[in-house]
């Protein structure tokens, strides 16, 4: 059975596309989806994406993921990055490995936008490569959950 993920998108990313394309550029959430669920079968895994503005939704999710037989979670927090305790303290609780992602380089961003609860209970965090941080985040999830170091960029599998 192929390893299953669940990607979780935040608050205002289903306005992707024409939210501040200066900052998130003009992909939209179901082109971002589209690219996920290609590069997932890349890595022969099951990826369901699922999109919520409200907090509670979110952690509902998080709290029945490996219920639902979810080996890990990919997850942009959006806006809740910076303020939800509730999504901090859920990710702390389940047992199962939770990759952090950005769309934009929040650390390169307003002085608000530089901090994340969510940082130090996920297992790492991708930020500032467009579409591609998910991308990013799906190969270190799947490292992790098959027990494998990510590898660096341009560098072969060791055999």
């Amino acid at each position: 059975m192929p390893d299953r993920v669940l990607v979780l998108h935040g608050p205002n990313l289903n306005l992707l596309g024409t939210r501040e394309p200066g900052i998130y550029g003009r992909t939209t959430l179901p082109e971002v989806d589209r690219m996920i669920r290609g590069h997932a079968r890349g890595l022969r895994i099951d990826v369901e994406c699922r999109q919520s503005n409200w907090e509670g939704q979110l952690v509902d999710w998080l709290q029945a993921a490996a219920r639902e037989r979810f080996s890990g979670v990919v997850i942009n927090p959006g806006a809740f990055t910076h303020s939800s305790l509730a999504l901090r303290d859920v990710i702390a609780a389940i047992d199962i490995p939770v990759v952090e992602v950005h769309l934009s380089n929040i650390h390169g961003r307003e002085e608000f936008r530089r901090h994340s609860v969510i940082a130090a209970v996920a297992r790492g965090q991708i930020a500032g490569f467009g579409p591609q941080s998910y991308l990013l985040g799906l190969d270190a999830l799947v490292a992790l959950v098959r027990g494998r170091r990510p590898r660096a960029a341009g560098r072969p599998a060791r055999r």
